[in-house]
């Protein structure tokens, strides 16, 4: 469920650019991600740093789009974001903090060279999925980069994620 819920505001701006233009499509993807922050804040419910940031660059970026009447701003958004994702956790190991350890260490043990490139291969992926994103919206029409934006960036993390899974499937206990 959680997931849908992070998915609302790029769902919602899929629709909106189906419906009518990438501006009407940021606006409603700024509203969307202010509604989800302040819903979170009005049920007393704890707002993920990624949400923090996900909703300052699209304020930002997304506000530039608007402003400015440019839709190159919201297409680097994504590239922003993973890119911030991939220096905290970059900068993170190099300060001797293990990120992606300290969020799914209670769900699964592993020796600690495991742990360092299980938290660098993220952050392969994330510098990847930047450049990517860059390279559709620069190279290809505007409804091939919202495709690839919503389509695209969610398939290729699944893929992703589901990789990540077989590798560490190895260090799974048996518990039968």
């Amino acid at each position: 469920m959680k997931f849908l819920f992070d998915l609302l505001p790029v769902g919602l701006f899929f629709v909106a650019i189906l419906l009518w233009d990438i501006f009407v499509a940021t606006a409603v993807a700024i509203a969307a991600t202010v509604a989800q922050v302040t819903w979170l804040k009005l049920k007393k419910r704890k707002v993920e740093p990624m949400l923090w940031a996900s909703l300052a660059i699209i304020v930002v970026f997304g506000g530039l789009t608007l402003l400015l009447r440019d839709k190159t701003f919201i297409q680097w958004k994504p590239t922003v974001l993973y890119w911030l994702f991939g220096a905290v956790l970059g900068g993170g190991a190099l300060a001797g903090r293990n990120l992606i350890k300290a969020m799914m260490s209670q769900q699964i043990q592993l020796p600690e060279p495991v742990w360092a490139r299980l938290n660098w291969s993220w952050v392969g992926f994330f510098a990847f999925m930047g450049a990517a994103n860059l390279y559709v919206a620069y190279n290809y029409s505007e409804s091939v980069w919202v495709n690839f934006k919503l389509f695209g960036g969610v398939g290729l993390m699944l893929l992703f994620v589901l990789a990540q899974g077989l590798v560490l499937a190895r260090y799974m206990e048996n518990k039968s």
